[in-house]
Formats: structure tokens, C-alpha cells, sequence
């Protein structure tokens, strides 16, 4: 609500969310016309079915890195900094996406069907308070908590979902349970994003994301850092507001900056509010 104290993000303990994420993915795809699996989407090259495919590569993945043990094949060149792991990953990502053009749409929904339960499974059985074996690098990190690796599957698949979901037509997901995790999450890449951005100590920002329950946050300046916290101060050098869809959108590269600024309700100093709209919380 308007006004609710400032207090610190805990960390994003979602687990529990894959199974009926996962429950919601098979419904949606078992009931795709032939025709839905080759539209367009905003994920640029890929359609339907090759977002569907490449959940499923993930899923895998996960599955033999995590749980199995599994040591997965070295980059076939040295990784030095952030742009040459993003393309390493776009490169095993294009790989996967490629020869799943083989596979029939029923094919993928049958192995969705067998590798959704388990990757939950495996998932809710992580300690979240473990080391991840992969660190969230969009948010700046070189080691993370393992449930913030884990929440950043969750944001992962959620996304995947609702971008398929944009291009067949089909209902966004609104559960705000859902909605909360994603973005509890996804606003972690903020503190790294304005890491360059001068302001006094308890300088704030106020952001809220408008859906079924808006979701509040403030992005605030201290000695040392920028912290994200939950709920909305009184004291505030700027704002904004938008909705659900133009925020996934943007944090995604699915819709411009600019063009999410004009949908926005915006206050306060412009230039403070400025790297929210090239803020990105995927790996791109």
C-alpha cells in the first residue's frame, strides 16, 4: 500500500513456484494450434516453438549441472569479460534451438511433460542458502546465494512463458504470488545498473509495478552503495510507475526504453530515472 515502511528485500525464496509454473507451460502448449507454433515473438529470431525448446534446454541443463553432476563442455574460447559470456551462452542457446527444429511440437510437449516435475523437484531440493554454481553476473555478482540462482530460473521460465503467451494470444500470467518473485528478482539488477549513478546518502527512488497487486519499491543511495528495499519511503527524489507487461518488456529487451518511458507515470528528476530504462535482468 501507498506509504508502507521501507524495509529490506529478504532473499527470494520461490522453489515452490516451478510445479505450478511448469503445470501452467504444458496446459498452454498442449493447447497450441499447429499454425501457433511457428508465430513470431519479440524474442527476435526465435518462434514459439523454439522459446518452447529452449526451456527445455534449460531444464536439462539444470537438471545434469545440478543435480547430476554433470561437467559441462568448456567454451570453446576464453571468457574474459561479461560480452564473451553472453556470447558463449547465445551460442549454446542458437546450438540447442537449431537441431530442436527437428522435433515435432508433440515431441517437445512429451519431453516438457517428463522434465517439468523433476526440475522442480530438483529445485525445491536445493539449499537456498548454498553456493550457486552459476553467480547472477546481470546483477553485478561474481558468487551468488544459491536462491537467487534459483529465482533467476524462475524469472527465466516465467518469462519464456509470457513471451509465448504475448505472441499465441493467451492470457498473461497475473498470479501475483508469481509476479512478486519474478520481480523481487529482476529488481536486484538495479543496485548494479546505477552503481555509476552520483547522489547523496538517502537519495530515493520509488518504483511501482502495477499488475494485480502493485508491487512497491524504493531504490535508495547509502555511503556505500545502492540498495534495493521493499515498500515506498515518504521521502523520494523521483519516481515511476507501469505496468506489469511494459516492465518484463523493458528488463528483457522486449520493448525499447523509450518507448516504455512514455507509457510510464513518471515524477521527481528526470536524470535519476534515466538507467532504469537500459536496466536489463537476463543476460543480453
Amino acid at each position: 500500500m501507498p506509504g508502507q515502511p521501507l524495509e529490506p528485500l529478504p532473499p527470494t525464496l520461490c522453489a515452490n513456484l516451478f510445479a505450478p509454473l511448469g503445470e501452467r507451460l504444458l496446459a498452454l502448449l498442449r493447447g497450441l494450434p499447429a499454425e501457433a507454433w511457428t508465430r513470431p515473438t519479440v524474442c527476435r529470431a526465435w518462434a514459439v516453438r523454439d522459446i518452447a525448446a529452449h526451456l527445455l534446454d534449460t531444464a536439462f541443463r539444470r537438471l545434469s549441472f545440478g543435480r547430476d553432476g554433470h561437467l559441462p563442455p568448456p567454451p570453446p574460447h576464453p571468457i574474459g569479460s561479461y560480452r564473451d559470456l553472453v556470447a558463449f551462452l547465445d551460442g549454446l542457446n542458437a546450438e540447442w534451438v537449431t537441431a530442436s527444429r527437428r522435433l515435432s511440437p508433440r515431441a517437445i510437449v512429451d519431453l516438457m511433460a517428463w522434465v517439468e516435475p523433476q526440475l522442480a523437484a530438483h529445485l525445491a531440493a536445493v539449499d537456498p542458502r548454498g553456493k550457486a554454481l552459476f553467480p547472477v553476473a546481470w546483477a553485478g555478482e561474481t558468487r551468488s546465494a544459491a536462491w537467487f540462482d534459483v529465482a533467476r530460473e524462475l524469472t527465466e521460465r516465467w518469462l519464456h512463458q509470457q513471451q509465448i503467451r504475448l505472441a499465441v494470444g493467451a492470457p498473461p500470467l497475473t498470479d501475483p504470488v508469481l509476479s512478486a518473485a519474478v520481480f523481487d528478482t529482476f529488481l536486484r539488477a538495479l543496485p548494479h545498473r546505477y552503481a555509476a549513478v552520483k547522489a547523496a546518502p538517502g537519495t530515493s527512488i520509488a518504483i511501482a509495478i502495477r499488475g494485480e497487486r502493485t508491487l512497491r519499491y524504493a531504490l535508495r543511495r547509502e555511503p556505500d552503495a545502492w540498495k534495493l528495499l521493499a515498500g515506498e519511503g515518504p521521502d523520494r527524489r523521483a519516481s515511476l510507475a507501469l505496468d506489469e507487461e511494459d516492465a518484463w518488456l523493458l528488463l528483457t529487451k522486449g520493448m525499447p526504453g523509450a518507448e516504455v518511458r512514455e507509457r510510464a507515470t513518471l515524477a521527481g528528476e528526470a536524470e535519476l530515472l534515466d538507467p532504469f530504462f537500459s536496466t536489463l535482468a537476463v543476460m543480453a
